[in-house]
């Protein structure tokens, strides 16, 4: 955990291949002491794509690397995570998760605190116009340090010891297990309880109390998710039988892993510590040493490439390479507490927006009720927004105009509102809305590309040839790749594309 983050120059592994679907060759090397990542497309007839040449300067690195390791860059105070990963196991470098048949090169994948806080314990805060947003470095310092875990050690140092760290295992069971939990708990998606973040858990409190972790009542296992294995120790019979006292460091040995020479035997004593039935280990398959073999296990990661998974469900036999997928259904939160309708229902719209329909109608229904009770305060623009995504998925306009305004007034900077009610807006034909909407939403979030293009597409069509063009060079200032906007400005600027000025002055 010490090394999970750091600066590129500490972290560097050199990379130089061409990724197939997209054409891009990327690079990461060394020049003048600092570390540069090169991407790069050739213009030979049959290639995908146009040609594309650029840099970046690699400033940290995220990820030890016995899994992976990606590098951060900025620009413009924005902060991006490298658009390829090293992945420790295979030793091989491709595209990020997700993006491994993109035909574009991805640079506009923002660093968010929420994902910052699993690799590094001096996060900086985002500012409120973007989450990749920083007024400095986005970490203080690499790595997850003592404190981390432990929790704030000032007291302690300026005692010089006399006054003690807090004991980890004299907390509560919740707020013991949520140490590890804050960062190893995914679910199949997780929801910010109303007025927190994550990333403002301490040791010490419960996790629970910022978020809830929510999987499929049929998910048998962990789902196939890399870093994630709770919601399946929580159904084994180890954890049922062994109740609170079974708990991440049972097992694992937060300071350190054991060698490869050692690890079947370091594991081996761990089961044995509750399996210590007299003899029970000569009787049990003594020429198979290695319990993991047959009860946890190892199969390809569902969300990571070229990754592994350990299935920590913890069954009496599964053939090597197997997990079992869930079916999408019935979201539960993971642990004792039943989920209210508001956490529930944008649990359900997260789902909604990959494409479940069945998750779209349950959202709608909960999120309604939420919004009638005290759950839904004018301060929740995430209950707003998703409200007004399936308002307009159902082709309610007017609803779902009214509940983007809502979540607007709550936070001007939701740039997701903004760009789907300029939408809406542009539909209704009204234009200076929805320029001022789209505008909004890209001049704060670079990351929203789309709005960036619509806004270029609409200064255009009222005449604002300059303003187009300079919308279309912003895009493709941190989206180099993207061919519509290639195309579009290269259209203003031969002519080609006639930005004619509105009749009579009118917009």
């Amino acid at each position: 955990m010490a090394e999970a983050s750091g600066l590129a120059i500490d972290g560097i592994i050199p990379a130089d291949f061409v990724h197939p679907p997209s054409g891009v060759h990327y690079r990461v090397y060394t020049e003048a002491g600092k570390v540069w990542m090169s991407y790069q497309r050739d213009t030979t007839p049959g290639k995908p794509g146009n040609p594309l040449n650029g840099r970046q300067e690699l400033r940290f690195y995220i990820g030890s690397g016995k899994r992976g390791r990606t590098f951060l860059f900025e620009q413009d105070g924005y902060w991006f995570e490298s658009p390829i990963n090293w992945y420790g196991k295979k030793r091989v470098w491709d595209m990020a998760p997700n993006h491994l048949a993109d035909r574009q090169a991805p640079l506009t994948m923002p660093v968010d605190p929420g994902c910052l806080h699993c690799h590094a314990s001096a996060v900086a805060t985002s500012m409120p116009d973007a989450r990749n947003h920083y007024a400095g470095a986005p970490l203080a310092a690499g790595g997850i340090t003592c404190a981390g875990c432990h929790g704030d050690a000032s007291a302690h140092v300026a005692s010089r010891g006399k006054v003690a760290m807090p004991k980890l295992d004299a907390l509560e069971p919740v707020r013991r297990d949520s140490v590890c939990l804050n960062c190893h708990l995914e679910g199949e998606t997780a929801v910010d309880r109303l007025g927190k973040k994550v990333q403002d858990f301490r040791p010490g409190d419960s996790l629970f109390d910022f978020e809830q972790v929510f999987v499929y009542r049929t998910e048998k296992g962990s789902g196939g998710r890399a870093t994630s294995q709770w919601e399946a120790l929580l159904q084994s019979e180890c954890k049922k039988k062994s109740g609170e006292r079974l708990t991440c460091t049972t097992c694992h040995d937060p300071h350190g892993s054991p060698s490869p020479a050692d690890r079947v035997a370091f594991y081996r004593q761990r089961c044995l510590a509750c399996h210590n039935g007299q003899d029970f280990a000569a009787r049990h398959h003594p020429e198979t040493p290695d319990c993991t073999s047959c009860h946890m296990a190892r199969a390809d990661s569902s969300d990571i490439a070229h990754e592994q998974v350990t299935d920590h469900f913890i069954r009496k036999r599964l053939p090597a390479g197997t997990l079992d997928a869930a079916e999408p259904g019935v979201l539960e939160a993971v642990g004792a507490e039943k989920a209210g309708d508001r956490d529930l229902g944008l649990a359900y719209a997260q789902m909604a927006v990959r494409g479940d329909r069945e998750a779209a109608a349950r959202a709608m229904e909960l999120l309604s009720r939420a919004e009638k009770s005290a759950q839904g305060a004018e301060t929740d623009f995430q209950l707003h927004s998703e409200l007004g995504f399936l308002e307009q998925e159902s082709g309610h306009s007017a609803a779902a105009s009214e509940e983007y305004e809502r979540a607007i007034r709550a936070n001007p900077y939701d740039s997701l509102a903004l760009g789907d009610l300029a939408l809406i807006r542009a539909r209704q034909h009204q234009v200076a809305a929805a320029e001022r909407l789209w505008k909004a939403a890209f001049e704060h979030d670079p990351v929203q590309i789309g709005a960036g293009l619509n806004f270029a597409i609409m200064e255009c069509q009222t005449g604002n040839r300059k303003e187009a063009a300079e919308a279309l060079g912003r895009v493709l200032e941190f989206a180099p790749d993207d061919a519509d906007a290639e195309r579009f400005l290269s259209a203003i600027e031969s002519g080609t594309t006639s930005c004619s000025e509105p009749e009579d002055g009118k917009r």
